[in-house]
């Protein structure tokens, strides 16, 4: 592995890691504001990747660096822990924990949206001639500016794609759970006791992978055009 694409993939895997942190670490917080403790004494309420990293090594360590490797991206998986018996018991909360990790991966979204706009003010950042999902914005200039746009741009891209694979309403998603946010606390209770069939969380996921590239393609196309107005990018 060259010294460039070495480089490449220590700032993917601390985008990787940020925004899993992120997203692990706002499920647990809200869980705790919900009066769920388990992930709180498990130490996942914390911008601190490692006690995400022990709780899922093979998600987080594993999986990321290999598909790097593999395909020169990142994938891979966390998970905060929380108590069965309450989200039984309160099915909306558990609904509201499960939509704060999307929402932690829109936050990023808008903090890297924030960032390159400011860089461009700055003029150590240009809008690309042709975006991808790694070069959302350009460097003026090669060495620093170069690197931070590709950090924001990965940073960008990769909690856009988070956050919508995410939302997908199908199980076992986050989406699917936040549905709950929407129903009755019986209804909240009902439809993710159906939701939890091991069964339908495969299923749902072969439909996800099958059709989250005909969704996150114009996402992605709205989200540049939303960062560039009259840029019309595709």
């Amino acid at each position: 592995m060259n010294p460039q694409l070495l480089a490449l993939g220590v700032m993917w895997y601390v985008v990787f890691l940020i925004s899993l942190t992120c997203h692990e670490a706002a499920h647990a917080l809200v869980a705790k504001l919900g009066g769920d403790l388990t992930a709180f004494h498990g130490g996942q309420v914390s911008l601190n990747p490692i006690p995400h990293m022990r709780r899922e090594p093979f998600g987080t360590i594993v999986v990321p660096i290999l598909s790097f490797i593999l395909g020169g991206w990142m994938i891979g998986w966390g998970s905060a822990p929380y108590d069965p018996i309450w989200r039984q018991r309160y099915p909306r909360r558990a609904a509201w924990m499960a939509l704060a990790g999307p929402l932690a991966n829109i936050s990023l979204v808008l903090l890297a949206t924030g960032a390159i706009h400011v860089g461009i003010q700055a003029h150590i950042l240009i809008p690309p001639g042709a975006a991808r999902f790694t070069r959302v914005v350009a460097g003026a200039s090669s060495g620093f500016s170069e690197g931070l746009a590709t950090f924001l741009s990965i940073l960008f891209s990769l909690n856009l794609l988070l956050a919508a694979f995410n939302l997908l309403p199908i199980p076992p998603l986050d989406g699917n759970s936040a549905v709950g946010i929407f129903l009755s606390e019986d209804g909240a209770r009902h439809f993710a006791a159906l939701s939890r069939n091991p069964s339908l969380a495969v299923i749902g996921l072969i439909i996800c992978w099958r059709i989250f590239d005909y969704i996150f393609h114009p996402l992605f196309g709205l989200a540049l055009n939303l960062l560039y107005p009259g840029m019309h990018y595709r």
